[in-house]
């Protein structure tokens, strides 16, 4: 067993604690790899967060949102937050909601969405956060429909009945849930305002006393990139489990008193929720709900909040760095607020391009004359999130950290790589009413099966973290027998490719080369070809100036390569977006490969086409 801690400090050091990890290396050629750091006690349950600092700063603003960024916030306090939250619990109790018959939510983050879902959690009763997409953006509803018969919830909670109108009948004969809207003029469902001013009864406080860390706080529903996606359970002891070791990594948390958060990431996934919105609730903080995220035409909403609130921490996942980048290059004001306000940038949802950190880098030096911190963790939904953490400034991108305190990892010998697998109090303990996917999820001795690989920065000082080595299922061989690294290659070709490229799915398996399928950036390639904004998508990725620049990129790429594995030969721009009906995109906006290759099985072929004409070869 060897034993290390960080031995120097970083510029970050009155932001993060010491890493300091300890490795046991097994016999069979495993390792497990924690902490040193031993997890302090956490809170019973996330409702006491809440009842705490409406005591403790009762005027405190809690949250925020708007509905234009023409419009001033709307703002509430913690102390009107606990009140509505406790309101909201008696109807919760009335209308006999449990963990059999939950609270489910199908619309963007807001106030309302906040309130509602800590109410049904502050008397032991289950939310589930289900996101829009699969109510605004499907055709078919199937994944919306098999969520919900899943789940048989007794409420149902949309912003407005309108725009759910479709997802909302097809559902219909599925359950027998109260429909509850944010919007008070619906006829034809109960109003949150209502609710929220239901009078409170003593069944609350007693409902509230009965929580236990084994009661189950909300359902997370895995991508579903195959199939029917998976309910998670997340139990109390998960999301305060997490939140405890977050403040023992982020040592600036115990003297922070304005800690602020502008954050977009959706709610029904574990980064916006579990680590986001907790940590403004464990900590005391102010959370601006961003209605904007980034995508063409949303990404101003984002920048205009940015405008009004400069929050602490800035999250987000690497197209919103890349859009920001693009935002703060033009706007002076902007960059100087936000490298001047900002303590550091926090990157998550899918491994950051180096040219985007570089970027980055660059323009904080440029602005304030060092770089603003950049770090990064890595889990799942199982995890809570957080199972490692970069509590320290990495020297590149990529660096997921170390085992937080209370976790720990078994690194596990599989082909050329590492499997990473997770064991601690922030572990799921299964899938809702799948007790055989639950047993496959786990091996003899406990650890979580989450299919990641990872690699040492230094094998021999594990303090300076890991990096993420993609899906072991994802990598394939050549029919040299060269591992291709998808996750790996992936990042370097959007690097590669860049702006071109919006993401990219990594094909040749079995074959002798490797080939990409790109999602455009259709803005960055109406900029490049100097087409107006009108111009149609497969005019954008027909015209001779981006393919030239695609082409450009494939050069570029091979040659940083070298061998066969480290380059594509050929790329495909494919017209259609990301589907969520067929499982290719996350609220994220993260690409599953597996999904786009079964899909898109017609665009494989054409890449394996020597005679066709629409894919694009490198220019040397």
């Amino acid at each position: 067993m060897t034993s290390a801690a960080a031995t120097s400090r970083d510029p970050s050091e009155t932001l993060f604690a010491t890493p300091s990890v300890v490795a046991d290396r097994r016999a069979d050629g495993s390792i497990v790899l924690k902490s040193t750091v031993p997890l302090r006690e956490s809170a019973r349950c996330i409702g006491d967060w809440l009842e705490h600092w409406a005591r403790e700063t009762p005027d405190r603003i809690f949250l925020a949102d708007r509905a234009s960024v023409d419009a001033p916030w709307d703002t509430v306090t913690y102390k009107d937050a606990l009140k509505k939250v406790r309101a909201a619990a008696a109807w919760i109790l009335v209308q006999g909601l449990n963990a059999q018959r939950p609270l489910v939510i199908l619309s963007d983050n807001s106030v309302d969405h906040a309130l509602f879902a800590l109410a049904t959690q502050h008397v032991g009763v289950p939310s589930a956060s289900i996101s829009p997409a699969y109510s605004l953006m499907s055709r078919d509803f199937d994944k919306l429909g098999s969520m919900i018969t899943l789940l048989s919830p007794g409420a149902i909670y949309i912003s407005s009945t309108k725009p759910f109108a479709a997802a909302l009948a097809a559902i219909a004969p599925l359950h027998s849930a109260t429909i509850v809207s944010g919007d008070a003029d619906d006829d034809n469902a109960i109003s949150f305002r209502a609710v929220a001013s239901t009078s409170e009864t003593p069944g609350v406080a007693k409902a509230f006393a009965a929580i236990r860390p084994d009661t189950i706080a909300k359902f997370l529903f895995t991508s579903g990139s195959t199939g029917t996606p998976k309910a998670v359970i997340n139990t109390q002891r998960m999301l305060t489990s997490s939140q405890q070791a977050k403040a023992q990594t982020w040592s600036f948390l115990d003297h922070i008193s304005d800690l602020v958060i502008l954050d977009w990431l959706p709610w029904s996934h574990t980064f916006g929720a579990n680590h986001n919105f907790n940590l403004v609730l464990r900590n005391g903080g102010t959370l601006y709900v961003d209605g904007g995220k980034p995508a063409p035409g949303l990404f101003a909403t984002s920048l205009a909040n940015l405008r009004s609130v400069m929050p602490t921490v800035y999250f987000n996942v690497p197209r919103g760095f890349d859009m920001l980048i693009a935002a703060l290059r033009g706007d002076d004001e902007l960059r100087r607020r936000f490298f001047g306000e900002v303590k550091f940038a926090f990157y998550a949802g899918a491994a950051l391009p180096q040219n985007l950190w570089d970027a980055l880098e660059a323009l904080s030096i440029q602005t304030i004359g060092r770089a603003l911190p950049m770090v990064s963790a890595w889990g799942s939904t199982e995890t809570s999130p957080l199972a490692t953490d970069c509590h320290f400034q990495a020297k590149r991108s990529g660096n997921i950290g170390v085992p937080i305190p209370g976790t720990e990892l078994k690194l596990v010998p599989s082909g050329d790589k590492l499997e990473v697998r997770v064991r601690g109090p922030n572990v799921t303990p299964g899938y809702w009413k799948a007790p055989e996917l639950t047993a496959q999820a786990f091996d003899a001795e406990g650890f979580y099966l989450i299919g990641d690989a990872v690699t040492f920065a230094d094998p021999a000082r594990p303090e300076l973290g890991l990096f993420f080595n993609g899906r072991v299922a994802e990598d394939f061989k050549l029919n040299s027998g060269t591992w291709v690294n998808v996750g790996h290659l992936r990042v370097a070709g959007i690097a590669a490719l860049a702006p071109l490229a919006q993401d990219i799915v990594v094909s040749g398996h079995g074959g002798d080369e490797v080939r990409f399928l790109v999602f455009p950036n259709i803005a960055a390639c109406r900029a490049h070809a100097g087409l107006p904004d009108s111009a149609d998508v497969k005019d954008v990725i027909g015209n001779d100036k981006v393919r030239a620049g695609i082409a450009q990129g494939l050069a570029k790429l091979k040659a940083q390569g070298g061998n066969s594995s480290g380059h594509a030969t050929r790329a495909l721009l494919l017209a259609e977006p990301a589907s969520v009906d067929g499982g290719e995109i996350t609220d994220k906006g993260y690409i599953n490969q597996r999904a786009v290759l079964t899909r898109r099985a017609g665009a494989v072929a054409v890449l394996d086409d020597d005679a066709s004409a629409e894919w694009i070869g490198s220019t040397q």
